[in-house]
């Protein structure tokens, strides 16, 4: 695995950051649920993600959204990723747990930053008739959430 670096840095005294690397996650539910939890308030942003683990509220998917219907809200397709929410919310404590260390209170926290790259693709065959094979590959994701005190 390579080391995988933050794509923004911003003052360490009022901001704390925390980064999960080659999730087995979505690369595009990704995107779309770190584009919708962008400066939220850590409570409310922690709020919405159990509400999507739990199928309560959906994620607006704005750019990979063929194939997806439409949702309540202001929305026009959207979509419950859980597993992807489940993922954030671990990296969202994560954040919080980095700011409570560094003597930051959490509460007055916003996410200031979301990335959801790809990481690398763990090729894999699957095994079909007649000794024939297909490839059965999965795609991983890097993501980072940074966190900045209300001013």
């Amino acid at each position: 695995m390579a080391r995988v670096g933050y794509s923004m840095e911003m003052d360490p005294k009022v901001s704390s950051k925390a980064m999960g690397a080659e999730l087995h996650i979505s690369p595009k539910k990704s995107r779309e649920l770190g584009k919708a939890i962008k400066g939220m308030r850590t409570e409310a942003a922690e709020k919405y993600l159990e509400d999507v683990a739990e199928v309560k509220q959906a994620v607006p998917f704005k750019r990979h959204n063929d194939g997806y219907s439409h949702r309540k809200g202001p929305m026009a397709a959207g979509g419950y990723p859980v597993k992807v929410s489940l993922a954030f919310l671990k990296i969202l404590e994560n954040a919080k747990s980095n700011a409570e260390y560094k003597g930051l209170d959490p509460k007055h926290m916003y996410i200031a930053h979301v990335s959801a790259k790809r990481g690398r693709v763990i090729h894999g065959m699957r095994a079909r008739a007649r000794g024939r094979g297909s490839p059965k590959n999965t795609e991983t994701v890097n993501v980072e959430i940074i966190l900045n005190e209300v001013r």
